[in-house]
C-alpha cells in the first residue's frame, strides 16, 4: 500500500509524531507545504497529523476539504497535544472535530507532545501565559487544576514512539 504522512507543526512535537509514524510504516513524509503542491492520488493512504489547538486541529480545514476527493482511500488525522493522553477531555475535543459523515471516513487518534516554549509563536506563548495567569488566579482551584498549572508552567516534553502503535495498526487493517 502506497502511503503518505503530512504534518504542521509549530514546535516540532508533530513533525516528530509523522517522521516515526513514517519510518514504520516505510512510507513518504511531507510537511503540509510541500504537500499542498502535491498530487495525491497514488496514495491509497493519507494520514495527516498536526498540533492541537483550542479543541481543534492546527490546518484540519485542508484535510477536511478533501476528504471527498479522497474516495476510497484510507484516511487517518492524528493531532498531538499538551494534555496527558488519559485526559478525558481528549476524546470529547476528537469527537468533535469531524461530523459524522467525516468520521466515518477518517479514523482519528491523539499523541501527547507537550510544550516548547522557546518554539512557539508569540501568539500561542502569550494565550498560554494568559490561561496560566487565570488558572493560577483562581480561588479555591481543585488538585486537578493545580496539577495542570505545574505541568504546563514550563517547557516538557511527553512524546514517546509507543503512541504511534495505533496508528501504525489502523493502517495494517
Amino acid at each position: 500500500m502506497k502511503i503518505i504522512v503530512i504534518y504542521n507543526s509549530q514546535t516540532g512535537f508533530t513533525k516528530r509524531y509523522a517522521e516515526w509514524i513514517a519510518e514504520e510504516a516505510g512510507t513518504d513524509c511531507l510537511a503540509l507545504s510541500a504537500a499542498k503542491k502535491k498530487d495525491l492520488t497514488a496514495y491509497e493512504a493519507i494520514i495527516f497529523g498536526s498540533w492541537a489547538c483550542a479543541g481543534s486541529i492546527s490546518k484540519i480545514s485542508w484535510f477536511k476539504g478533501n476528504i471527498d476527493k479522497w474516495v476510497g482511500k484510507k484516511l487517518i488525522a492524528f493531532c498531538v497535544g499538551a494534555s496527558p493522553i488519559d485526559n478525558p477531555e481528549v476524546k470529547v475535543a476528537l469527537k468533535q472535530i469531524f461530523n459524522e459523515s467525516e468520521r466515518k471516513k477518517v479514523k482519528t487518534f491523539y499523541c501527547p507532545g507537550g510544550l516548547k516554549f522557546e518554539k512557539m509563536s508569540v501568539i500561542s506563548k502569550l494565550m498560554m501565559k494568559l490561561f496560566i495567569k487565570m488558572l493560577k488566579a483562581k480561588k479555591d482551584k481543585t488538585e486537578k487544576e493545580q496539577e495542570m498549572i505545574n505541568m504546563i508552567s514550563s517547557s516538557y516534553d511527553s512524546s514517546d514512539k509507543k503512541y504511534i502503535e495505533p496508528i501504525l495498526k489502523c493502517l495494517k487493517e
